[in-house]
């Protein structure tokens, strides 16, 4: 990620509804939720969770698909270990040992696998 995507990402997330419904995602993969259900779990009127969405949508932190006549979104886990990995990419100045514990707690839990169609 460039500078550029990872301000965007941040950007998106940095609003209280955007980053519960992220984690939310987050929390359904695989399967996702539809939008209705999002808008429903948080308690959040269905035009705003959909300008919420497009927001995340357009930072490429979740991505959607059709299914009848619901819309499934799913968290993009790749794009978040992408963010991840920028984070912490110059870590520990040159001194890679200092940041083993912590790159230990961002591996990902083995349900949490990146699928590259995310």
């Amino acid at each position: 990620m460039d500078t550029n995507e990872i301000i965007e990402a941040f950007t998106a997330l940095s609003q209280i509804t955007r980053l519960d419904a992220f984690r939310l995602l987050v929390r359904n993969e695989p399967a996702g939720l539809a939008a209705g259900e999002l808008a429903r779990l948080l308690d959040v009127p269905h035009n705003t969770m959909s300008s919420h969405l497009g927001v995340l949508s357009r930072s490429g932190l979740v991505k959607s698909k059709r299914q009848g006549r619901s819309i499934i979104y799913r968290a993009s886990l790749s794009r978040m270990n992408d963010m991840l990995g920028f984070m912490v990419n110059d870590c520990c100045a040159g001194h890679p040992e200092l940041c083993q514990p912590l790159l230990q707690e961002l591996s990902p839990a083995p349900s949490c696998k990146t699928d590259p169609k995310t």
